[in-house]
């Protein structure tokens, strides 16, 4: 049976997208075509990021991006900065105690986009950081955090910055020129399969990286083995393919970006007329709607009604936030209005019995 997918991610994957990465098998490092294709795709998202810095596809889902980034900048006491103001957030603090970093921690309000005015008043008391890292959208909340004016300010006090936008880009515009690691996955506004770590490097992340006193201690987590060459294992030859395809089949970028900021406001807009309240007060994502349970339903109630039912399946969240949540994930495929309307429709049936 086949559902309609409006979860925070994975996400839908075209049909198109599926056929390719059903097609035989390249030779990664001989098929010319292969590498061609790998390099037009990686070239286009950093056309669309307005941006020189290179861009790279780790075999891996999106959480080895993190690691990767940790691993690649983060030397045995290294004063890091961990920016947060959700779960996805607080997990970067283990990535950089897993390769000895000292952790430093900007705990923001949570049910807001971070405060930059409050960020600058921490950094003028402390600013010794050789790393600092945020999350764009962190999904589980749907909080949106202003990533260019984070960058901005912490270039100010030359520290490297890392960005987990994994839920965020393509669907939400970013500007990366304060950016040193921007990181994305393929199950999300991409809307390929599971599998992907998209990474796109700036020319100062690379310089830090080469001139490490210590050795990066993973090969696979490694980012510098993908310097200057672009495949260092056997890479996933059929994920790939089919992933430039999902990338394709984005088309006009602005067009892409306005399509979700319609929906999400729709999305947003019919939550709100069903009577129910939205998680955040403010710093809404343009790629998830998080609303709170009204009494009298729990999480997993709803959500199993909604398959069972109306064959759509939606999102539940975790850690603090389980059974207290639902959410409606907009991103590529899914980002349509009929979907958000059939979808929200559903809900209401649900909540008006």
């Amino acid at each position: 049976m086949s559902y309609l997918i409006m979860t925070a991610g994975p996400t839908p994957v075209a049909e198109n997208v599926r056929l390719k990465r059903s097609e035989i098998s390249k030779n990664p490092r001989f098929d010319t075509s292969f590498i061609e294709d790998y390099k037009s795709v990686t070239s286009k998202i950093s056309h669309y990021l307005n941006t020189k810095n290179a861009t790279h596809i780790l075999c891996g889902e999106g959480i080895l991006g993190l690691e990767a980034a940790c691993a690649s900048l983060v030397e045995p006491g290294d004063r890091c900065l961990v920016i947060t103001n959700g779960i996805f957030g607080d997990d970067f603090a283990d990535f950089i105690k897993l390769y000895d970093g000292e952790v430093v921690v900007f705990d923001a309000d949570r049910l807001n986009g971070i405060d930059v005015n409050k960020l600058e008043d921490f950094l003028n008391i402390d600013h010794d950081f050789k790393v600092a890292t945020l999350v764009h959208c962190d999904t589980p909340s749907g909080v949106l955090n202003p990533v260019e004016d984070i960058c901005s300010l912490l270039k100010k006090y030359s520290i490297l910055t890392i960005v987990d936008s994994v839920s965020a880009f393509p669907g939400i515009k970013v500007d990366v020129s304060n950016i040193d690691i921007l990181l994305g996955g393929s199950q999300k506004c991409y809307c390929a399969e599971t599998g992907l770590t998209i990474v796109t490097v700036s020319d100062e992340a690379w310089k830090v990286m080469e001139s490490r006193k210590t050795f990066i201690k993973s090969y696979y987590a490694n980012l510098l083995k993908f310097k200057d060459y672009n495949f260092p294992y056997s890479m996933p030859v059929n994920d790939i393919a089919s992933f430039k395809v999902a990338v394709d089949n984005i088309g006009d970028i602005n067009a892409f970006w306005e399509r979700h900021k319609q929906v999400a406001h729709l999305c947003r807009s019919k939550v709100l007329e069903m009577g129910l309240s939205l998680h955040l007060q403010s710093g809404f994502s343009d790629t998830v709607t998080v609303f709170n349970i009204p009494k009298g339903f729990d999480e997993a109630g709803v959500i199993n009604e909604m398959i069972d039912k109306y064959n759509i399946i939606i999102s539940g969240s975790f850690a603090y936030l389980k059974n207290k949540v639902l959410r409606i994930g907009h991103m590529g495929e899914s980002a349509k209005e009929e979907y958000i309307t059939k979808t929200i429709n559903s809900l209401n049936e649900i909540f008006n019995k």
